[in-house]
C-alpha cells in the first residue's frame, strides 16, 4: 500500500491558503509595525533621557530575543492563562512587536536627520509645534528612511514563516504538510523559495531605486 500520494492540481487551492495566509499576517504586522514605529520613534526622538532608557530597553528585548522564542513563549503563556488565542492573531501580534522595534529605529533616524535650524526657522514663522511637526519633519524626516523601511519590509515577510511553529498555516507549513505526503521535499521547498524571492527581490529593486533617486 502506498502512503505517499504525488503533487497534484487538486493541491492548488491548498498553496494559494498558504500564500495568502503569508501575504496576509505580513501586511498586517508591516502596517501595523509601522504606524506604533512612527508614533514611538517620535517619542524617542523628542523625549528625555528617562523615557528614550526605558523605552529603548524595552525594544532592545524584542529585537534581542529571537521571534520564534516570543512566539512559542507568547502562545505558551497566554494558553496557560487561560486565554488561548488563535494562531493567527497570536502570530500577528508578536510579528508586529518585533517589526515595530525595528521600526522605531528607523523612524528615530528619520527624525534625527532633520536639521533643528528648519525647525527653528519654522517656528519664527509662525508655526505651532505639532504644525512644525506635521509639515517640516514628517516630510523631510521620512524621505530618507524609506530604503530602510522597504529593508525592515522584507525582512518581515521572510521571518513570517516562522509563525508556522504555533500551528499558523502559512506557506512554509503548507509546504512542511505537502512534504510529508507527497515526500518531495526539493521541488516544493524549491517553489516555496521562488515565492518568496518573487516577493521580495521586486521591493529590493524598489527600494535601490529610490536610494538611488534620493542621493541624486
Amino acid at each position: 500500500m502506498n502512503l505517499f500520494t504525488p503533487l497534484s492540481w487538486n493541491d492548488t487551492g491548498f498553496i494559494l491558503t498558504g500564500v495568502l495566509n503569508t501575504v496576509y499576517i505580513s501586511i498586517i504586522a508591516i502596517v501595523f509595525g509601522t504606524l506604533l514605529g512612527l508614533i514611538f520613534g517620535f517619542v524617542r526622538a523628542e523625549s528625555n533621557k528617562t523615557i528614550n532608557f526605558a523605552l529603548g530597553a524595552i525594544l532592545d528585548v524584542l529585537k534581542s530575543v529571537p521571534l520564534i522564542i516570543q512566539l512559542i513563549l507568547f502562545s505558551t503563556f497566554i494558553g496557560a492563562m487561560g486565554y488561548p488565542l488563535p494562531p493567527f492573531v497570536s502570530g500577528a501580534i508578536i510579528l508586529t512587536l518585533y517589526t515595530m522595534a525595528f521600526m522605531v529605529e528607523v523612524f528615530r533616524s528619520g527624525f534625527d536627520n532633520v536639521p533643528d535650524s528648519m525647525k527653528k526657522a519654522a517656528r519664527s514663522l509662525g508655526m505651532s509645534y505639532w504644525q512644525t511637526v506635521r509639515h517640516i519633519s514628517i516630510p523631510i524626516g521620512m524621505r530618507s528612511v524609506f530604503p530602510s523601511w522597504i529593508g525592515v519590509g522584507l525582512s518581515v515577510i521572510k521571518d513570517s514563516a516562522l509563525v508556522s511553529v504555533i500551528g499558523y498555516m502559512e506557506l512554509l507549513r503548507t509546504a512542511e504538510q505537502l512534504i510529508s505526503r507527497t515526500q518531495q521535499p526539493v521541488m516544493i521547498l524549491v517553489g516555496v523559495g521562488l515565492f518568496y524571492f518573487l516577493i521580495s527581490y521586486p521591493l529590493s529593486l524598489y527600494g535601490k531605486h529610490i536610494e538611488r533617486k534620493m542621493t541624486t
